[in-house]
């Protein structure tokens, strides 16, 4: 079964890109077939596997709007099994354009539905906002993952966008779900830190996963260098974090079973 995983949080700067590029190529290191589509306007998911403004031609706003397929627009990646679907500043576009359209949420579901069964897993990184590019994304999706650093303002953000997701699933996906919450540049040492983290697991429980992602100089160095950390640097602390997560996440999920193809 393919699943489709949004990485999502309208906060900027907690990690959501990095997230999205690392788990998805994480979760391709263990012999799984993933789709990562960039649905960010700013193109920082393209970039980071490689395909940075002058290299990208074909892009996610071309197939949503009709110009060709999502297949044409697919790409290869320096890992085997993980495949990328471009984006630049043309994306916000899109966003201008669905607001008069019919069936407007479901865009990115219609020109995804060709190729789901082609991959175990299809990571959309979202851009960091509420509108209707994440909205088509939620519609999209099977499950939602929630980067997150261990701030207290971060936990307004949380509630808003745990409420989104209910509204979503009411209205258009009932079968969406938090596939899990992710701690991003945590820094155990600090209370604060561990009382964010506590008071989520209150309410998220299990979701929460048992991995975080501690600050990294080499999980921050990655992306000028157009990869992914796990080909930057495979035995950083950063890079070993995300391969953890990704394990978890294909567990939870039984999209796929990890071929445990790389280890650190």
């Amino acid at each position: 079964m393919s699943r489709i995983v949004a990485v999502a949080n309208q906060k900027g700067g907690v990690g959501k890109t990095t997230t999205a590029i690392n788990l998805a190529a994480s979760v391709a290191s263990r012999g799984l077939r993933v789709l990562l589509v960039d649905f960010d306007p700013q193109g920082n998911a393209s970039s980071g596997v490689g395909y940075g403004r002058e290299r990208v031609e074909l892009t996610i706003y071309d197939a949503l709007s009709g110009d060709v397929s999502l297949a044409d627009v697919i790409r290869p990646t320096d890992i085997t099994t993980l495949f990328v679907v471009p984006a630049n500043t043309d994306l916000v576009g899109a966003e201008i354009e669905l607001i008069s359209a019919d069936r407007r949420e479901r865009f990115l579901a219609d020109a995804l539905a060709p190729v789901v069964s082609q991959y175990d897993y299809i990571v959309i990184d979202c851009p960091p906002s509420l509108g209707l590019l994440t909205l088509n994304a939620l519609v999209a999706a099977d499950g939602v993952v929630i980067p997150m650093q261990a701030e207290y303002f971060a936990l307004e953000g949380l509630s808003a966008l745990s409420k989104t997701i209910e509204k979503v699933k009411a209205a258009y996906n009932p079968k969406l779900t938090i596939d899990g919450v992710l701690f991003t540049m945590y820094d155990a040492r600090l209370s604060v830190a561990n009382q964010v983290k506590d008071e989520v697991a209150r309410f998220f429980g299990e979701k929460v996963f048992g991995e975080s992602i501690p600050r990294n100089v080499r999980l921050s160095e990655a992306p000028s260098h157009g990869k992914p950390c796990l080909l930057y640097d495979l035995r950083c602390a950063g890079t070993k974090s995300y391969l953890a997560i990704a394990d978890e996440l294909i567990d939870r999920t039984n999209a796929g079973k990890p071929a445990l193809a790389l280890q650190p």
